[in-house]
């Protein structure tokens, strides 16, 4: 917190570190360096007067606010760590997140707002809570005027922060302390808790941030990502901050109270670098060019995508609609793991090309490489592999909390000696980088990373469902969707009910965004002799590539193909 606020408060205390725009249009809030250092104070001697300490976890599961970063920087200011949950979770997947990090504390608000609608976040935690011996206490704030139940464990935060003092002195930290957790979906059901220490990765989120956005003193940094996700931490709060940035918390939503809204808002707050989803670009491109053309957006000068590759119309979209043809649009390759951005077009020689849809160039200190089957290297350009990266760099994952080895195995194992990404690539002619998607099972919703056995594991706990394959399909909006085959106990006759049931299931196991978009009920799934599901011959069924299914010799039985293919033409 020192080089996010001491530093800044000392030169200039009055500039502008946050930008609130709330939820409600027009009722944006400025915090300046000085102000947030206060709020940090007086909420991180709260936590120590409640008895959390250096190396204790506290859960984070607030919407963006100055409060919610300031609760991240409290905990790292007392040597606390956080893990910020994403408001939407289900309070199942918070309480699976708060059990297997082991929080004491859990800092929420009485309720959220989005898109003009209330989320009962308390409510969501008291449920979550009941389960979570570890948690002594819970710290509610203030976001809209409603009560809610307080009970024995609860604590008015706002009130306790009133008493205290706004001074704290910092805990000395290691490099290698941690920083935070953040909990990310693996190929395997559970999520994986990854570790960040302290002083590795705050030079790389704020290098990135300087450097791939061209970020000058003075400019208006927007992005729009949501502190419960990677991006969050660093594109909000820890690189922004450092470099002493005026930084944007966007509360709302694109849509809300129209598709005009990030426009509107660039308009208004003067953005100068605008770093957002290439699912919400999807979404804006349809409702037409006048939304974006109503509003001046002279002010942008970078145009940053996250969360997924970007596709080539959502490129030019943004590219020739949003930014006029004359803003730099950076389309950025990184993970939670990787800690900040590891792949973008820039920074670069002046000028040098960009090629849409492409993340292209590596950042500094980042060695890609992409692997063959046989885990050699492949040399050459206009070549497609893994992607892998041949050293370490200071932003890069410590661990998965609590579990060394699945840390090793996911990342390490598969080609010793170089950390693997999980992804494919293509290095094209000229030596740059494409990304290619996920090479294991994986689906990417929204720019949300969503491992298929966690939907599969959410949904075998139907009763009247003894098999399920959850598999990504193209969807034009989301990037992904989840498609899921079921197979129904014989005497279960209310397909329709049974389906119901499961989408609500997953709701409230991981979250909304994790629904099936589709549901198909078959007689049986495609498996091989060992029993082993056969998912590819699922996914070219939903993509309609049934006339290269390949090699289909290995199934136990391969009339169930032309059994699904039924099933699926009758379904459409």
């Amino acid at each position: 917190t020192v080089n996010c606020l001491d530093q800044h408060v000392e030169k200039s205390p009055n500039r502008v570190a946050l930008i609130w725009e709330r939820d409600e249009p027009g009722t944006a809030v400025y915090v300046t360096y000085r102000e947030l250092l206060d709020l940090t104070c007086r909420l991180a001697n709260t936590l120590k007067k409640y008895g959390i300490q250096k190396g204790d976890k506290v859960a984070i599961y607030m919407s963006v606010s100055p409060l919610s970063v300031a609760a991240m920087l409290a905990c790292a200011r007392i040597g606390a760590i956080h893990t910020v949950i994403f408001a939407g979770f289900s309070a199942e997947s918070l309480a699976g997140r708060i059990m297997d990090s082991g929080c004491k504390a859990v800092i929420t608000y009485n309720q959220g707002v989005r898109g003009g609608r209330i989320i009962e976040l308390k409510t969501t935690v008291d449920e979550a809570v009941k389960n979570c011996p570890s948690i002594k206490h819970v710290f509610v704030a203030q976001r809209t005027d409603n009560k809610v139940q307080m009970g024995d464990r609860d604590i008015p935060l706002e009130e306790e922060m009133a008493k205290e003092a706004s001074v704290c002195t910092p805990e000395s930290m290691d490099s290698e302390d941690m920083l935070f957790m953040l909990y990310t979906s693996g190929s395997t059901g559970k999520p994986k808790g990854i570790v960040h220490t302290q002083a590795g990765y705050l030079l790389y989120a704020a290098m990135t941030h300087k450097y791939v956005f061209d970020y000058q003193q003075g400019d208006v940094f927007g992005c729009v990502a949501d502190i419960g996700w990677i991006t969050g931490h660093s594109y909000v709060v820890y690189g922004p901050l450092c470099n002493g940035a005026t930084s944007v918390l966007f509360e709302s939503t694109p849509v809300y109270p129209d598709p005009g809204r990030y426009w509107e808002v660039v308009q208004r707050l003067k953005i100068n670098q605008f770093y957002g989803a290439p699912t919400a670009i999807r979404l804006l491109l349809n409702y037409g060019e006048e939304w974006v053309k109503k509003y001046d957006r002279s002010s942008l000068k970078t145009l940053g995508s996250v969360g997924e590759p970007i596709n080539n119309e959502a490129w030019q979209w943004f590219y020739h609609v949003v930014g006029e043809g004359r803003c730099t649009l950076v389309d950025t390759w990184w993970q939670t793991e990787t800690g900040g951005i590891c792949i973008a077009p820039r920074p670069s020689e002046e000028k040098a090309e960009i090629v849409p849809a492409m993340a292209m160039r590596p950042f500094f200190g980042i060695v890609p490489v992409l692997m063959d089957e046989n885990g050699k290297v492949i040399e050459g350009n206009d070549v497609s592999g893994a992607l892998c990266i041949a050293q370490p760099w200071p932003g890069m994952a410590k661990t998965i909390y609590g579990d060394d080895q699945r840390f090793v195995d996911a990342y390490f194992k598969a080609y010793p000696g170089y950390y693997f990404t999980g992804d494919g690539a293509y290095r094209n002619k000229k030596g740059y980088y494409q990304i290619t998607g996920r090479m294991d099972d994986v689906i990417n919703i929204s720019g949300h990373r969503l491992g298929t056995a966690e939907i599969e594991d959410a949904m075998a706990d139907h009763p009247e469902v003894p098999e399920i394959a959850v598999i990504g399909y193209p969807h034009k909006i989301k990037g992904e969707g989840a498609f899921a085959f079921i197979v129904l106990k014989e005497q279960t006759a209310h397909t329709d009910r049974v389906k119901e049931e499961l989408r609500t299931i997953v709701a409230s196991k991981i979250a909304k965004y994790a629904v099936p978009d589709h549901i198909l009920v078959v007689k049986r799934l495609p498996k091989t002799r060992s029993g082993k599901i056969m998912r590819r011959l699922l996914r070219k069924v939903v993509t309609e590539q049934s006339d290269s299914m390949g090699d289909i010799t290995t199934l136990d039985d391969p009339n169930v193909v032309k059994e699904i293919l039924d099933a699926y033409q009758k379904y459409k």
